[in-house]
């Protein structure tokens, strides 16, 4: 269990440092996929001759970055219908007609029945809740005495407790600043920071992550020290951290003539749509309808968001093309699938341009659907992707075959079996710098 934290811990320092750390639904794996995976390994180390691998720390950042958008973009392909060929780039996309409102994305299962189009008005946003306190001379010392002193936060029914001493010669900046980096490092839902008036005073300024009011609930937060702790108390009326400055409210809109509200900005309709309202209608007739992209426009939409992570993948290889040469045969691999399928590309408006880097013309693809023309190029674009996917998980399989290493020993023809140690380079040679 220890090794497991401490692995964790280690991969996240190097994730968080060298690539994106965003999870999605499509990171899940069934039993019969992971198994698929486990076999993939074991042929590889079976196969495969013995390295004497480049473990410094550059190679390590650079391992995690490949495999990491490698696995970004595989997320993206299976985002766009699935991973199955036949469910490729098939995902309907909604659409919304006042972006400036409202923006929607399609989460239902589709069925024979039709998907109904919605009209939102918007009366209100939710907003959050801020505290800001007094407004202290920020260069005088504070008129607190010295000695050790405790406060609550109450964040809807979870309560925080926060200790902190005040030493002789402390202004009041310096407490505002010490509490503020206090609450910021907590993580309970508050957000902190010192502000000051123009005038040589400074008073600290509380706002909530969360937005709106739930369970009949006047605030998200307060704080108080009237608890009895066996410290000195005092400091949150001295501060005013108790003084609401902005209640929260609740989100405000119609939907089809019908008033709803909701304690977020981002909630799900109808368990059709997930719905995210960025502003106010000017007017009742400001509204956005939100509903599903015709077929066409959905194919469309599916292919650009294709093409962005896939140009995305080769931005990301690219910044390290000359520092691990290696990579550069990745680059020539994916730039090989792309010209083998350009000149079906260019009937739907697909082109290549710099060092691969794919772009289209939704005008053409849309033409040249609709008329029937780009069968055979739409099944070239479904072959193009069912190869991006196979590359994905070679590299996610063994990033290390693109840094740097020299070749000890090939396997004995006929007598190989699995090495287990081996296939635990990418991760081992991590935790073990990091001990």
């Amino acid at each position: 269990m220890a090794y497991s934290a401490a692995l964790n811990t280690v991969y996240n320092h190097y994730l968080s440092s060298y690539a994106p750390m965003s999870t999605s639904r499509y990171d899940t794996h069934k039993r019969g996929e992971l198994k698929s995976i486990y076999n993939s390994i074991v042929k590889m180390s079976k196969d495969s001759p013995l390295y004497l691998i480049d473990t410094s720390r550059a190679s390590q950042g650079f391992a995690v970055n490949l495999k990491e958008n490698a696995r970004q973009l595989r997320n993206t392909i299976a985002s766009l219908g699935g991973l199955n060929e036949d469910e490729m780039l098939n995902k309907k996309v909604a659409y919304s007609s006042n972006s400036d409102l409202a923006e929607a994305v399609f989460i239902g299962e589709l069925s024979d029945e039709e998907i109904p189009s919605f009209h939102i008005e918007i009366t209100a946003l939710a907003s959050g809740q801020t505290n800001v306190g007094r407004f202290l001379p920020s260069s005088l010392p504070i008129a607190l005495s010295e000695g050790s002193y405790s406060f609550d936060v109450i964040v809807n029914d979870l309560s925080y407790e926060f200790q902190y001493n005040i030493h002789e010669g402390e202004t009041n900046r310096d407490i505002q600043q010490r509490l503020c980096r206090l609450i910021n490092n907590s993580d309970i839902g508050l957000r902190s920071d010192v502000i000051e008036d123009g005038n040589g005073n400074s008073a600290l300024r509380l706002t909530s992550a969360a937005t709106g009011l739930k369970n009949n609930r006047d605030v998200i937060f307060h704080a108080s020290d009237a608890g009895n702790t066996g410290r000195q108390k005092g400091s949150v009326s001295y501060l005013g951290l108790d003084s609401i400055a902005a209640a929260p409210s609740n989100a405000e809109f119609t939907v089809n003539g019908e008033a709803r509200s909701a304690s977020s900005n981002h909630f799900t309709l109808d368990n059709l749509f997930e719905i995210h309202l960025k502003g106010v209608s000017a007017s009742p007739q400001d509204t956005a309808e939100i509903g599903l992209m015709a077929d066409v426009d959905s194919l469309a939409e599916n292919i650009n968001n294709l093409i962005t992570g896939y140009n995305s993948f080769l931005h990301s290889v690219n910044h390290y093309a000359e520092a691990y040469p290696l990579s550069n045969r990745l680059i020539k691999e994916m730039n090989h699938m792309s010209l083998y399928y350009q000149e079906d590309f260019e009937k739907i408006g697909i082109s290549r341009g710099e060092e691969g880097m794919l772009s289209m013309d939704k005008d053409t693809l849309r033409s040249s659907t609709l008329a029937g023309k780009g069968t055979e190029s739409l099944n070239a674009i479904k072959g193009f992707t069912s190869s991006i996917l196979q590359k994905t998980r070679q590299v996610s399989l063994d990033p290390m075959q693109y840094v740097k290493r020299t070749l000890v020993a090939y396997k004995n023809p006929g007598h190989s079996y699995a090495a287990p140690y081996e296939t635990s380079t990418y991760s081992g040679m991590m935790f073990n710098s990091y001990c």
